[in-house]
């Protein structure tokens, strides 16, 4: 039996990097009830009876914790002109990332943030196996869209728009 060589993790992530993605904020309560949330570009559908999404959060992410505990959460789904929010969340640095931040409570608490293309509030289903990811499996419970506005996409490694 002969086995495969390991893939180079480079080449892979750069194959990975020419399917276009949309962007999002996954947005939940830690136990304490403060606010949380982190940049996706890892979201899809999965369902649509019953209605169920999912994303991917790394298992080293500071938000795994509270992701890991929450009941629910919410994908808010980022207007071009929101790529500001996506940088914002995506930063593990940042001390106050909610600082001037327009969002208001879902009927759970959570924060919708304003402005998306799209809202999602979900229930969380289960938790899987990712490797070094964790898989969160949500059945929606509430959404909202918007008629108008352009996706802030992800492509190659920097953001994109549709020509």
């Amino acid at each position: 039996m002969t086995s495969t060589p390991p893939l180079d993790p480079r080449a892979f992530r750069s194959a990975l990097g020419c399917f276009a993605t949309g962007i999002a904020v996954i947005t939940t309560l830690a136990p304490d009830g403060a606010p949380v949330g982190v940049t996706v570009n890892s979201f899809s559908s999965v369902s649509l009876d019953p209605p169920l999404v999912q994303f991917c959060l790394g298992r080293t992410a500071a938000t795994f914790a509270a992701f890991s505990a929450a009941p629910s959460f919410v994908v808010n789904i980022l207007a071009a002109d929101q790529e500001e929010l996506s940088g914002r969340f995506s930063r593990r640095d940042l001390e106050d990332r909610w600082s001037g931040v327009a969002a208001q409570p879902s009927a759970s608490g959570v924060p919708v943030l304003s402005g998306c293309l799209a809202t999602l509030e979900c229930d969380r289903e289960h938790l899987l196996d990712g490797g070094d990811h964790v898989i969160v499996l949500g059945r929606v419970r509430h959404l909202a869209s918007r008629e108008d506005g352009a996706p802030l996409l992800y492509f190659r490694g920097g953001y994109a728009q549709i020509a």
